[in-house]
């Protein structure tokens, strides 16, 4: 594993959807959206050193941007990439900490 990427290039943001947060309590999985060129060991070695957690196991997909219309004009949302973390048991990232 190379160490010349920096970690807040990796993962640029959570994912928060209804989706995301029902994984969450059921499988002890968050939701990342991360860099299109981040693969799996850099985006573990994010997670880790950035949370402080365990990862247990890690799921990639390319999303499809979505075509739109802006006025008259159609256009198209830009491709990411998301990244589905699986934590150990007990660990949890907690984005809503008052």
């Amino acid at each position: 594993m190379s160490s010349n990427f920096d970690i807040y290039q990796v993962l640029l943001a959570p994912v928060i959807t209804e989706k995301c947060t029902m994984g969450l309590e059921q499988a002890n999985q968050q939701s990342f959206k991360v860099a299109t060129w981040a693969n799996k060991p850099q985006i573990k070695a994010a997670v880790e050193k950035l949370f402080n957690v365990h990862v247990q196991e890690i799921q990639t997909m390319n999303v499809q941007g979505k075509n739109k219309r802006f006025g008259r004009v159609l256009g198209r949302r830009q491709d990411w990439k998301k990244a589905v973390v699986r934590l150990k048991e007990g660990e949890t990232i907690d984005f809503f900490a008052k």
